[in-house]
C-alpha cells in the first residue's frame, strides 16, 4: 500500500472562530495540505466526518454544542472513524482538561498560538499512524515479540496497540491496571511491558518494581508512558525502578519506534 504524504490529507478542521479558521487553514495549506473542511461546531463535524470520511481531525477544545472530547470520543468508539488521528489546538493549560486527551489517545496537542515547526512535527506524527512501517530488528523477528500491554484507559490501549501493531507487533496482551499485569506476567512469558504510570489498584511503579526485583522477569524492558514528564519529581521516582525507557502522552510514533530499535536490540 501506497504511503500517504501530507499532501494527500484529507483534513477536517473544527474551530469556532472564524478568524481562527482562516489562521489555521493557511499554515495547513502552507505544509501543502490540498484538502481541507472546516465546521464551527460538533454536529457540522460529525456531519463532515459521516458523508465524507477523514485522514485527520484538527479541533479546537471548546465549543456551543461540546468539546473536542466529545467528538474524539465519537470517533474513537465509532468502528468506521477510531482509524482517524485527532489533533488538539488549544489555549487550554489546565493538567486536568488535557490528560483527557491524552489518556483518549489523541495524537498530537497543539498550543494556540502554534509555530509552524509544532503543526509539522504534529502532522507528521499523525502520518506514521496512518502509514505503517514495519520495524527490522537482528535479534527478534518482530511479529514474536511478546507485549505486555498496560494502562487503565481502554481508548488509551486502542491509540498504543495501533502504534505498536503498525511496526510489526502482533502479539499483545492487555491488563486495565498493575494487579491484573501481574496475573499475566505470573502465568506466562514477555519480551517486553508497555505500562501507564497513573492506574489504579496497582500504579506503573509499583509494577515497574516488581518485574525489576523479581529475579524471572528482571530481564524485561520496560516502556513507562506518561503525561507527567514535565514532572521531574516523579520521573526521578519512576527513574529509581529500573524503567528502561520514558515516553510522553501522546504516544508518538517516531519516538517510540527508535525506542522499540533501542531495546529490543541488546
Amino acid at each position: 500500500m501506497e504511503k500517504l504524504s501530507i499532501s494527500d490529507l484529507n483534513i477536517v478542521l473544527v474551530e469556532p472562530s472564524d478568524t481562527q479558521r482562516k489562521i489555521i487553514s493557511g499554515m495547513l495549506t502552507k505544509e501543502n495540505v490540498k484538502q481541507i473542511d472546516t465546521a464551527a461546531n460538533i454536529a457540522e463535524a460529525r456531519k463532515l466526518v459521516e458523508l465524507h470520511g477523514a485522514d485527520l481531525i484538527v479541533s479546537a477544545m471548546y465549543f456551543e454544542d461540546g468539546t473536542a472530547l466529545d467528538l474524539l470520543k465519537f470517533t474513537k468508539e465509532h468502528a468506521s472513524y477510531k482509524h482517524i488521528p485527532f489533533m488538539l489546538v488549544s489555549s487550554e493549560s489546565r493538567t486536568s482538561k488535557l490528560e483527557e486527551f491524552k489518556q483518549a489517545g489523541v495524537a498530537a496537542i497543539l498550543p494556540k498560538p502554534f509555530e509552524t515547526i509544532h503543526l509539522h512535527r504534529a502532522l507528521n506524527a499523525s502520518l506514521d499512524l496512518l502509514n505503517t512501517d514495519e520495524l527490522e530488528l537482528d535479534l527478534f523477528d518482530i511479529h514474536e515479540v511478546r507485549v505486555l500491554l498496560v494502562d487503565d484507559s481502554k481508548l488509551a490501549r486502542n491509540h498504543i496497540r495501533r502504534v505498536l501493531e503498525g511496526m510489526g507487533l502482533q502479539k499483545i496482551k492487555e491488563a486495565e491496571n498493575g494487579a491484573m499485569a501481574l496475573t499475566l506476567i505470573k502465568d506466562e512469558p514477555f519480551d517486553l511491558v508497555v505500562t501507564d504510570y497513573n492506574m489504579p489498584e496497582m500504579d506503573g511503579r509499583e509494577l515497574s518494581e516488581f518485574i525489576r526485583f523479581n529475579p524471572e522477569t528482571s530481564h524485561i524492558p520496560i516502556i513507562m508512558v506518561t503525561s507527567e514528564a514535565a514532572n521531574s519529581v516523579h520521573m526521578a521516582n519512576i527513574q529509581q525502578t529500573g524503567v528502561n525507557a520514558l515516553c510522553d502522552k501522546p504516544f508518538e510514533p517516531a519516538e517510540v519506534r527508535t525506542m522499540l530499535a533501542a531495546l529490543l536490540s541488546d
